[in-house]
């Protein structure tokens, strides 16, 4: 009795784990299947898609999401066309990505800009008269010569020129040639024994391939007339002129009385 026992035991056992092992069986998960990366488009805008080992329409279709019917009209299939491995399907059609035009790079490197050379400045000449103002109006008539011992100078702005010169008696002004263009100050000292009639200092913006020309004006001063030299002319004094006029008038005078005293005594000697 006790072996039948042991028997209908291990029975019972023995189905319980058969029907355990099956119950894990039908629990476990159905296959998933790998996600489909979606794939980039060819330069014509197509998406293909190459068939793999056991792949069919159906699979093909729920892992890209493209359904059944639009795969068999893209492709030109029928219900009953099979696929195989290595087949390209198109999968749809988009428009073609825009190509980015390549970056040119240069095929050597540029040739550095020559400095452009910077233009010379030109150059002008410059006279100066130092005139006898004999009526004072500083206006410079043509009869009105340089006077002789004046002092002349020329600087420009910067220092790098500055010219002297003395004047000397004549019609024809000082000229300082080959001046680059630019300001200068002009002063003018006028010797001793006369006074200034102009302004003896000016300011000049010099423009190149040009002539100015400047005039200053000085009159003799009083000083300067009692320092002129006597000349044959001005040695004689108006005084003794006129004193020499009444002597010889005199003289005439006198010749005529004594004249006329002897022809009376003449006639007087006659009569006796």
């Amino acid at each position: 009795m006790r072996k039948v026992f042991l028997v209908s035991a291990c029975l019972a056992i023995f189905v319980g784990l058969l029907f355990c092992s099956n119950l894990k069986a039908q629990a476990a998960p159905p296959a998933l299947y790998t996600p489909f990366p979606t794939p980039t488009p060819n330069p014509e805008g197509r998406i293909i898609y190459i068939v793999q080992p056991g792949d069919s329409l159906w699979r093909i279709s729920a892992i890209t999401g493209v359904s059944l019917d639009q795969i068999r009209s893209l492709n030109h299939l029928g219900t009953n066309d099979q696929i195989t491995p290595n087949q390209p399907l198109l999968l749809a059609i988009v428009n073609p990505p825009e190509a980015t035009p390549p970056t040119l790079e240069p095929l050597s490197s540029p040739t550095p800009a020559l400095p452009t050379p910077s233009p010379q400045p030109g150059s002008g000449t410059l006279c100066i008269l130092v005139y006898d103002d004999s009526n004072g109006d500083s206006i410079r008539q043509e009869e009105e010569l340089s006077i002789p011992g004046g002092a002349i100078s020329v600087s420009d702005r910067s220092g790098k020129t500055s010219l002297t010169e003395t004047t000397i008696t004549g019609s024809e002004p000082m000229c300082f040639e080959e001046l680059t263009e630019g300001e200068y100050n002009i002063s003018v000292a006028v010797p001793d024994g006369y006074n200034p009639t102009t302004e003896m200092n000016y300011l000049l913006s010099l423009e190149a391939g040009g002539e100015t020309y400047l005039n200053f004006g000085a009159q003799l001063s009083s000083q300067g007339f009692a320092e002129l030299p006597p000349t044959a002319e001005s040695g004689k004094s108006p005084l003794l002129g006129i004193l020499g006029a009444l002597v010889f008038l005199g003289g005439v005078g006198l010749a005529i009385f004594a004249g006329r005293l002897v022809r009376g005594e003449r006639k007087v000697g006659d009569e006796k």
